[in-house]
């Protein structure tokens, strides 16, 4: 999935920092801004019992599947063709509001119908428990993933193309997940991340919050109606959740505040932060948050930009990605 943000390119460098600072012993990883779960992911297959949080439900439920679930569930492939032998559901909510049926491109309506439809199905099965929580959490996953790669957008969902592209004509099929190959399961839960952090004692905390003003309530909007299911009220051209949850991370005046709550109540041995050049919050200003809790080293490395930025005009195509690292004294 592309994701603003993603760190599955930066996982290499992001493992060679942990492998200079770890002590060898570390058993737990939290990750409050799970997203997609790319590093809690990587950080399990290394052995270690991941926490994933995030406000976003399409966010928890991908972490359910990716860091959560011990193992694909036994019935998962079954329940796999059955869902895309289902025929489409015309007049559902994605249907209605996420197609040319409802005046929005972000899907062509038969794709829109049959996740309706499987969407659906899902909580029917669920309901009737003819699949346990882990099949569910597995297939909703499988549902996201697939859905988002036929997707008529430029990447994220804060518009729609006014032409359908040639993959957002593809039929949408749900495709087994990959999961991680190695390491304990851990958890996943829907929680605001400071409050989170405050709450959870922990080897290792890693924090990458949202660098900019882009809210992921409002750029991911459709998969979290897709996750939620809830018929929420939208509102404008695009079709937004009316309400939809917003982060301090993205406003300027709000940031400072709560990066110094977040670091002021970690219970963890380490820190890692994962932020760039273009964030903001200053460089020296983060530091000095850090250093409240002891001494910082910074990492550095160059990282092309986020796709659907990059095609801005007048924008660099790379930022420089930094990690600070806090062995936490105090």
């Amino acid at each position: 999935m592309n994701y603003i943000g993603s760190k599955v390119s930066l996982l290499p460098f992001l493992e060679k920092v942990w492998g200079e600072v770890s002590d060898g012993d570390e058993t737990t990883f939290l990750d409050p801004f799970a997203g997609t779960g790319a590093v809690g992911r990587r950080f399990r297959e290394l052995g270690l019992t991941v926490t994933a949080g995030d406000l976003q439900h399409y966010a928890v439920a991908l972490n359910r599947a990716y860091v959560a679930l011990p193992a694909e569930p036994a019935d998962a492939r079954a329940r796999l063709a059955a869902l895309n032998a289902l025929p489409a559901a015309p007049g559902g909510f994605l249907h209605q509001h996420y197609s040319p049926a409802g005046g929005r491109m972000y899907f062509t309506a038969e794709t829109a119908a049959r996740a309706d439809a499987i969407r659906q199905q899902l909580t029917a099965w669920r309901a009737a428990g003819e699949i346990g929580e882990p099949t569910f959490d597995y297939l909703l996953a499988s549902l996201l993933e697939n859905l988002d790669a036929v997707a008529n957008t430029a990447s994220v969902y804060g518009a729609f193309l006014k032409k359908f592209k040639a993959s957002a004509l593809r039929p949408l099929t749900l495709k087994p997940l990959l999961l991680p190959a190695a390491g304990p399961p851990g958890r996943a839960v829907r929680a605001d991340a400071n409050a989170l952090v405050a709450a959870t004692p922990t080897d290792v905390l890693y924090l990458d919050p949202p660098y900019n003003h882009r809210q992921y309530g409002a750029n991911y909007h459709v998969l979290e109606t897709v996750a939620a299911y809830d018929a929420p009220a939208v509102v404008g051209a695009t079709g937004l959740r009316a309400g939809y949850e917003r982060s301090a991370y993205c406003s300027r005046p709000q940031v400072r505040r709560a990066f110094a709550e977040l670091i002021a109540a970690a219970r963890a041995r380490h820190i890692l932060v994962s932020y760039n050049d273009e964030g903001l919050l200053p460089l020296a200003e983060l530091r000095a948050l850090l250093a409240t809790r002891g001494e910082v080293r910074t990492y550095e490395t160059a990282y092309n930009r986020y796709k659907a930025d990059s095609a801005r005009p007048n924008q660099r195509t790379g930022t420089i990605e930094y990690v600070h690292y806090v062995r936490v004294r105090r």
